[in-house]
């Protein structure tokens, strides 16, 4: 038997990459430098490396032997490595051409890209437009640097203030870490929550474009990572989110820092009541749209993304209705799958429950046009453990009484035929989130549901934070092929989305996510999920209204067992 024994150390090291090939290199070179053998041979750009489970950037020197997984821009965090960097070259441009203005990023765009705004001037013109993209493609093709310091959180606040960004200063004096990172592109520092591209020649899919009195930012998505998609409009969700912009300007809190400021001050009770008094008002306003529709909205459809709130929405929305004489009645669309053994498969052969073609629409039109003509049928109830259906109770509705149907399906427009369409009212719920971390540093609608629904899974079904997120990237898909293109259908649009609510979740989420263990797939995005968590200044969960939509996802609610009775 050989022996260890003590060696010189040798001037290269081995990386292991996932496909079981091995490279060797200089050690202490950078990923970038590694990892060049094989990078156009990646699928898309390649824009950050996990070594031994941590998410690192391409200057990331790597000195010792490790397993190394390339991160290209069709991966969730390259996609974000990239985003994250062009909003960082744009902010640049910008603050060049621009340096009497603002620049505010402030929400995502279903097509992708980011809807931009501007404080301090005027709506750039076309030309302005134009010149701002055609200094961002000069500084693209002179290859900056985009260099990375640590420094104190002293001189961070300092640097902030100095800019006049108490947007930044204020949410840095809420960190309990002494350091921060800052990015250092030509003579600007600034940050950014969480890694960069090396340079900015790697930003070459972008353009910028005039839309509703300000401008898109526009990216690739994951599946196309090398060119643009098309440019769609959506009128509805970009009133929807302007909506709850003017809401936090309300409550005096259009960033992070200053919701910190408020809980630190003792406004929380403030905050949790009139956010909630915002959505039963909007609530009540559908209500009462609902009402005076009379026979052309009977029935009331619901839809949204996973973690939205729909359940607590469409209950307390039966309420409203009953306020105004109106009984609802709730029918279940799970009920309506076909058996199992007719369930259609996807692409890769697994059982697709997402699809519309898993449903019994035959028969589901059937059962609503004859409860909408008065007539008494046998709803079906579908057994998730046999997959099969099996009759259930017979229901008759009383004459004007409406029906509620919620489910992912609700503004798919072969759901219902024509005919049933002209007494439907729909509705979008998703949580639509704009309190962003500062004026360029954005909070995700997505990351806002998936703490919702990490939080609630551990809770409701016993799931811990990696199973939750092992299936979050198949329910994304599930959400682009059939909710996300029919939104704008909706007549109204529901954000469910409240100012307090990560302050409340992150005490119940930051446990889940620690249990996360190292090397696994999720533990990356465990680790991001809970260095944005650390922003949040949290908020005891007895002050959450027991009606409230939150009540879902972190227990609690009134509504839970709620049904209207009277049939």
């Amino acid at each position: 038997m050989t022996q260890s024994r003590f060696v010189e150390s040798s001037p290269e090291i081995e990386v292991h990459l996932p496909d079981g090939r091995t490279l060797r290199g200089p050690r202490g070179a950078t990923a970038a430098v590694l990892l060049a053998p094989i990078a156009d041979d990646l699928p898309a750009p390649l824009v950050g490396v996990v070594v031994n489970g941590e998410l690192f950037d391409l200057a990331h020197a790597i000195d010792l032997e490790a397993r190394v997984r390339p991160v290209t821009m069709a991966d969730a965090d390259g996609a974000r490595i990239y985003r994250r960097s062009l909003t960082y070259l744009l902010d640049y441009a910008f603050s060049r051409l621009y340096p009497e203005a603002t620049l505010l990023i402030d929400h995502s765009l279903a097509s992708g890209g980011y809807f931009c705004n501007i404080r301090g001037r005027a709506p750039l013109t076309s030309a302005e437009l134009a010149a701002l993209e055609a200094d961002m493609r000069r500084i693209v093709g002179e290859n900056l640097p985009f260099n990375r310091h640590e420094v104190t959180l002293a001189e961070a606040i300092a640097h902030f203030d100095r800019q006049k960004q108490a947007d930044k200063s204020r949410l840095m004096r809420h960190r309990r870490k002494p350091t921060i990172t800052l990015y250092q592109l030509g003579e600007r520092f600034d940050d950014r929550h969480g890694y960069m591209v090396p340079s900015t020649g790697y930003l070459k899919w972008f353009d910028v474009v005039a839309i509703n009195g300000g401008f898109a930012l526009r990216y690739p998505r994951q599946h196309t990572p090398d060119k643009l998609p098309d440019m769609t409009h959506h009128p509805k969700l970009l009133a929807s989110f302007r909506q709850y912009g003017a809401w936090l300007e309300r409550l005096g809190i259009g960033h992070v820092g200053a919701l910190d400021d408020a809980i630190q001050a003792g406004r929380s009770r403030e905050i949790i009541l009139v956010s909630e008094a915002l959505h039963e008002q909007t609530i009540a306003q559908i209500a009462r749209q609902i009402a005076d529709r009379g026979k052309q909205a009977r029935l009331v459809l619901i839809s949204g993304p996973s973690s939205s709130g729909k359940t607590t929405f469409s209950r307390r929305l039966a309420v409203q209705l009953l306020t105004l004489g109106l009984a609802p009645f709730a029918l279940e669309l799970d009920n309506y799958f076909v058996d199992r053994t007719e369930t259609p498969r996807d692409k890769n052969g697994e059982l697709d429950y997402e699809t519309i073609d898993a449903l019994r629409l035959t028969q589901l039109a059937d059962h609503l046009q004859r409860l909408l003509a008065g007539e008494e049928v046998q709803l079906p109830r579908y057994s998730f453990q046999e997959g099969r259906q099996y009759p259930g109770e017979n229901v008759q509705l009383r004459p004007g009484q409406l029906i509620i149907l919620e489910g992912i399906h609700g503004l798919n427009p072969r759901l219902i035929p024509p005919a049933l369409a002209a007494q439907s009212f729909q509705v979008y719920a998703s949580a639509l989130t704009q309190l962003n971390l500062d004026s360029n540093n954005r909070v995700s609608t997505t990351d806002t549901r998936l703490i919702r629904r990490i939080v609630r899974d551990a809770r409701d079904r016993g799931y811990d934070a990696r199973a939750t997120i092992s299936r979050w990237e198949s329910v994304r898909r599930g959400e682009k092929l059939h909710i996300f293109p029919f939104q704008e259908n909706a007549n109204v649009m529901f954000n469910s989305a409240l100012a307090y609510e990560l302050s409340v979740l992150r005490p119940f989420a930051e446990p889940i996510l620690r249990q996360v263990q190292p090397g696994t797939p999720e533990y990356v995005e465990a680790r991001r999920l809970l260095a944005y968590l650390e922003w949040f200044l949290p908020i005891d969960a007895e002050w959450v209204p027991d009606n409230s939509i939150l009540r879902e996802f972190v227990g609690g609610s009134i509504l839970k067992d709620f049904k209207v009775w009277g049939v």
